[in-house]
C-alpha cells in the first residue's frame, strides 16, 4: 500500500507541476501576442500619418489658358441651351456675365 501511496503522490506532482508549466507557457504567449499586437497598430498609424502628408500639395489655381478655355467651354454650352430654347435671351446673358465676371 505504501508503494501505491508514493505513486500517486507522485504522479500528482507531476501533474501539478505540468500544469503550472503550461499555464506559465500559455500566459508568455498571450503576452507575446499582445505586444505583437500593439506593435503592428503602431505600425499602421505611422504608416497612415506618413501617407497622408504624400497625399499631394493642395490644387492649385488654373493657368490663364485652362481658365480662358474654361471659360469658353461654358460659353459654348450657354450658346448650345439657348439655341434649344432652353435658356431665354435674358437668363443667356445673365449667365454669360457670371461666366465673364
Amino acid at each position: 500500500m505504501p508503494g501505491l501511496i508514493r505513486g500517486v503522490a507522485r504522479t500528482a506532482v507531476i501533474a501539478g507541476t505540468a500544469t503550472a508549466v503550461s499555464n506559465r507557457v500559455s500566459r508568455r504567449q498571450q503576452g507575446r501576442w499582445a505586444q505583437q499586437g500593439e506593435q503592428q497598430q503602431q505600425q499602421q498609424q505611422q504608416q497612415q500619418q506618413q501617407q497622408e502628408p504624400q497625399a499631394g500639395p493642395p490644387p492649385t489655381a488654373l493657368t490663364p489658358d485652362d481658365e480662358l478655355s474654361s471659360k469658353i467651354d461654358k460659353l459654348k454650352e450657354l450658346g448650345e441651351l439657348k439655341a434649344q430654347g432652353l435658356l431665354t435671351e435674358e437668363e443667356f446673358a445673365a449667365e454669360k456675365q457670371k461666366v465673364l465676371a
